[in-house]
């Protein structure tokens, strides 16, 4: 087999790799360095596939392997962080594991998109590593708004956070997709939203503003959505 077909399986292993490193750097005290492990992740798994199409060497063993490793980094990783920041916040023993609910159905989620040929244009349910770096820069946004951290870092509010989410992955909800056909502006214009919103969040609030990225990507979609069916 030649060399380049190994090159976008060797990005995904790192992929794997660095949603390790995180999980054991969370496990170690470091929450806030959790965001940074899935930022780097979600890099990498950006990069296997424009690696696999550039190259033209997608195959069934890299779509499977991608799979395996978004388990671990946006699927182990963020459930880690959030049980670690419920378990530092919480009196009773058994209740961070709540939160365990994200590795969970994100698993579930990658094995469904595997297999649902719907998805080529648009998502269905919130895509994994949207919600790993929602739930991973969580601290960031609560050490910059304590008003807010006050009302969600608690453990039921970390709680509702992950139970929420988790649903969304599996949910119906048809969501944006970045993915342009061409740059007509009224076509775009949520896509564009999307850009201009990203672009605000993250100038003026770095990490602490994606939270609010990912839920304006989840409100223009629902926009979306309403005004498609009218």
């Amino acid at each position: 087999m030649k060399i380049k077909a190994h090159i976008p399986n060797t990005l995904t292993l790192f992929n794997l790799l660095l949603g390790v490193i995180g999980i054991i750097s969370v496990l170690d005290g470091n929450v806030f360095q959790g965001a940074t492990f899935v930022l780097l992740a979600a890099g990498m798994d950006f990069l296997d596939g424009f690696a696999a199409r550039l190259l033209k060497v997608q195959s069934n063993l890299g779509k499977e392997l991608d799979s395996l490793a978004d388990v671990v980094s946006f699927g182990v990783l963020p459930g880690i962080i959030i049980f670690q920041m419920a378990k530092n916040q919480s009196s009773i023993e058994w209740l961070p594991y709540l939160t365990l609910i994200i590795p969970m159905l994100s698993a579930y989620r990658l094995a469904k998109f595997n297999l649902d040929t719907r998805q080529s244009e648009r998502f269905i349910g919130l895509p994994t590593p949207a919600n790993a770096l929602l739930i991973s820069t969580l601290p960031h946004l609560f050490m910059l708004f304590p008003k807010i951290g006050t009302w969600l870092s608690t453990p039921v509010g970390l709680i509702a956070i992950a139970w929420i989410f988790s649903i969304l992955l599996i949910s119906e909800i048809p969501l944006i997709a970045l993915k342009f056909k061409n740059f007509n502006f009224s076509e775009n214009i949520y896509r564009f939203l999307l850009l201009a919103i990203g672009i605000f969040c993250f100038a003026t609030l770095q990490l602490a503003g994606i939270p609010i990225l990912i839920m304006a990507y989840i409100g223009l979609s629902l926009i979306e959505n309403a005004i498609s069916r009218e």
